[in-house]
């Protein structure tokens, strides 16, 4: 394990590169991380699969076969063992899933962590290598809600608040929210000049925010039945590629300009912070404890910013470890002890990261 530490203004984060995640036969899109127990990766693939990892072992858990096109995003519901991907196929599914996590490897194993322990593998999995074939993982086929109405590829979907309703974003330059129980359309969000890029909901109130191709992300507000307002903001030069909410009132913005920029949803004229950086910027993330933001480039590097735009680090990479291709994604898992941040890539692997 390489350790770099990385001295900033105000703070020293040391990365260390934890697991490997590797079986996808074609780029990772999307991550997350399960929000129930047991607590799983998974990840949405170009291969048309959606995955479950189990964190410690990095074994395969399921494999989602329901697709019929690539796999763009992955979320889970915010109490239930369920999860929404969104597809080229132009649909999101939405899937029951049961995992059984491999058993505990010895308190010794896991500190060292040596790429090759395999050690609740049997002999016949271990000779298959890194890349594991499709016999090793249960399969999964059929989704227990589909949901149709897009005219183009579905890009993202996400949870709102309470797992009632769901939120997806498609490149027919709509968002729509349907209600999980009668798959039914409640309403569709249009308004957006170009394909959306991505949607995220907030952790506690009814607000969605959509992110578009044509330079601007939205702020849909479904918080009062009677009124459904929406801001556009307009702080980027190029496709926004994410806009997230953080625990609090801010939104974080990432683009294709290679700029991230953090708002204040009371005052959304102008951002707070503008970081700049050298490479296009994809799926950001941002800690819910300490406010940090992970910046997944088109560079294959991985950049951690606070809020106030200050370079905390950048993750270790080289020809031996990191990501070889553009780096699609992060997200992060704070309640993890083994791995904080996982990051994705079109390398096909997902990467687990310690960041202390």
């Amino acid at each position: 394990k390489i350790v770099s530490s990385f001295k900033a203004t105000s703070a020293r984060a040391v990365c260390q590169l934890v697991k490997e995640y590797a079986g996808h036969r074609d780029g990772i899109w999307d991550l997350s991380v399960t929000r129930t127990q047991p607590v799983v990766l998974g990840t949405a693939s170009a291969d048309h699969t959606a995955m479950l990892w189990s964190i410690e072992t990095g074994k395969c858990l399921l494999k989602y076969l329901g697709h019929q096109g690539s796999v763009n995003s992955i979320k889970f519901h915010p109490t239930e063992q369920v999860a929404l991907t969104a597809s080229g196929d132009q649909t999101a599914h939405i899937w029951r899933y049961m995992v059984q996590l491999p058993t505990p490897q010895p308190v010794a194993d896991i500190s060292q962590t040596p790429c090759e322990d395999d050690v609740d593998f049997s002999d016949k999995d271990d000779a298959d290598g890194e890349v594991e074939g499709p016999n090793d993982c249960p399969a999964l086929r059929v989704p227990s809600t589909t949901l149709r109405s897009h005219q183009g590829v579905v890009i993202a979907a996400d949870w709102l608040v309470g797992g009632k309703q769901v939120v997806t974003a498609s490149w027919d330059r709509a968002a729509n929210l349907y209600d999980v129980e009668t798959s039914e359309l409640v309403h569709s969000l249009t308004g957006h000049d170009q394909e959306l890029t991505h949607c995220c909901t907030h952790p506690n109130q009814r607000l969605v925010v959509t992110s578009s191709r044509d330079t601007t992300f939205r702020l849909w507000d479904f918080r009062d039945p009677s009124i459904h307002s929406v801001n556009v903001f307009q702080g980027h030069t190029d496709t926004v590629t994410s806009a997230v909410f953080t625990v609090g009132d801010n939104v974080v913005s990432g683009s294709d300009d290679r700029t991230v920029k953090v708002w204040d949803l009371k005052n959304m004229r102008s951002p707070i912070a503008t970081i700049r950086t050298d490479s296009a910027v994809n799926r950001i993330s941002v800690s819910v404890n300490q406010k940090i933001i992970a910046l997944p480039h088109d560079n294959r590097q991985v950049r951690l910013f606070d809020m106030s735009g200050v370079r905390l680090a950048r993750l270790p990479r080289s020809n031996r470890q990191g990501h070889r291709r553009m780096v699609c994604c992060s997200a992060w898992c704070e309640d993890n002890a083994t791995c904080n941040l996982f990051t994705c890539g079109f390398d096909r692997q997902a990467i687990g990261w310690n960041i202390n």
